[in-house]
């Protein structure tokens, strides 16, 4: 069913509320740096001199300037606002008659700031004092702001949870695009990746490319890239407007090894053993993005995975059995009715296709405000659900692995995620309908 006006308009303005997140980040963060600062004068006097002493003031001033490298890297970001397609007068917060560029208001906001704050007047790197350039399962969902706010961008200003999704974003790179994020990254790619190729071991490397691979939930997209690097034909499916903004600028404007500097930890001080742990910076990406081997179909699809790959069960729909494999990685809890997430898998693999799962049960929509359904199983019922379903469980273990975890804290979760390789059940030729097997990704 084509989308309504209203739809339509609605996309609209939460892809511009989007971007105005992006473009306010230096200020909202360095306001709430700055509010640190004034903390430290209501305290009694002595205690000031106390904290003047450990040099407490000399760390913000290093947070401040790591702010402003971020917000430097978050507008390249959005420079080109419209690369979705979407109408640009929807994003003249900046008085920049709506073109979808970065107006000069926004390029000056930096500057602004430390006109107005002596403390960060003059400076353009970090302190030397932080490491040198070495380099919660919960991005979030978008839906939040969809259905709760009707106002316009054009003066629109971003919640808290608009940054805690940027600022998620920003610990997601390090995870998926950083020399710092392959342990942790290896721990959950790897054998999803090994899987997929002792599956496929009788393929010949040259032919990988007439594999359909799909990842649903694709994040900042490294999981299908790495799947791609390796020779099959890869698309990824990804909702969230942060991690597709990101994403496109990671894979279609990067052009070096380390181009991109970030310092993801700053946000937080809790749970920090020294200084160097919340100030080092993260460099981006440790991978060319056009390392992808010549010839070989990659691509990237915007939009809700029940929607984009959505219709009816069965040989008349055209994702029907088109994927050879189906790889979901801290995916299958983002269902609010996971009954029809294992449906829409099983329908669109091929018969005898390969889905390789792993990832905990944090279901997403539990305890919303927003009405939403949220349906929430056990594990032992979701692989249950999985065989009712048609799915054939051939091997199963648990991983344990942290996610988006900053590995120098004194706090860590580690999930102990469920990883499966599950084969569809051959359907029949009746149920087949006589489908062509000729597929085109």
């Amino acid at each position: 069913m084509a989308p309504s006006e209203q739809d339509i308009e609605e996309e609209q303005r939460h892809f511009a509320q989007v971007i105005v997140t992006f473009r306010s980040y230096a200020q909202y963060a360095l306001s709430a740096n700055n509010k640190r600062r004034k903390d430290i004068y209501r305290l009694p006097r002595a205690d000031v001199e106390l904290i003047r002493g450990i040099k407490y003031r000399e760390k913000l001033e290093c947070v401040d300037r790591a702010i402003l490298e971020n917000a430097h890297f978050l507008l390249k970001v959005v420079e080109d606002a419209d690369m979705f397609g979407h109408e640009t007068d929807y994003l003249d917060v900046g008085g920049d008659e709506g073109n979808g560029k970065r107006s000069q208001n926004e390029q000056d906001q930096v500057k602004s700031y430390q006109r107005d704050h002596a403390d960060v007047q003059n400076h353009s790197h970090i302190s030397p004092h932080s490491h040198s350039h070495s380099r919660s399962h919960g991005i979030g969902h978008d839906h939040d702001n969809r259905h709760n706010s009707q106002s316009h961008p054009r003066g629109y200003r971003p919640s808290e949870g608009d940054m805690d999704k940027l600022r998620s974003s920003l610990k997601q790179l390090v995870r998926d695009w950083s020399e710092e994020g392959k342990v942790e990254r290896d721990v959950c790619y790897e054998p999803m990746k090994q899987a997929l190729l002792e599956f496929f071991k009788d393929v010949k490397q040259e032919d990988r490319r007439n594999i359909r691979v799909l990842v649903p939930g694709a994040g900042l997209c490294r999981l299908a890239f790495d799947v791609a690097q390796l020779g099959f034909a890869c698309q990824g499916n990804e909702f969230s407007h942060y991690m597709l903004l990101i994403s496109y600028f990671m894979l279609n404007q990067t052009t070096e090894i380390n181009e991109h500097r970030i310092y993801p930890y700053i946000h937080s001080f809790s749970n920090a053993s020294k200084k160097s742990d919340i100030l080092r910076p993260v460099l981006v990406p440790d991978v060319l993005p056009s390392s992808i081997p010549s010839g070989t179909p990659f691509s990237l699809v915007a939009g809700d995975f029940e929607e984009v790959y959505s219709g009816e069960s069965g040989p008349e729909e055209p994702q029907h059995g088109l994927w050879d494999a189906i790889l979901t990685c801290f995916f299958i809890d983002t269902a609010k009715n996971i009954v029809n997430y294992l449906r829409m898998i099983h329908d669109k693999l091929a018969p005898g296709g390969v889905w390789i799962n792993l990832g905990p049960l944090l279901w997403h929509w539990e305890n919303n405000n927003t009405g939403d359904m949220s349906i929430e199983l056990d594990l032992e019922e979701v692989k249950e659900l999985a065989k009712i379903v048609g799915f054939e469980i051939l091997h199963e273990k648990t991983i344990d692995t942290t996610y988006t975890n900053n590995a120098k804290g004194l706090l860590n979760y580690t999930y102990h995620a469920a990883f499966w390789i599950a084969t569809k059940v051959k359907e029949d030729k009746d149920k087949q309908g006589g489908k062509d097997d000729h597929r085109t990704l």
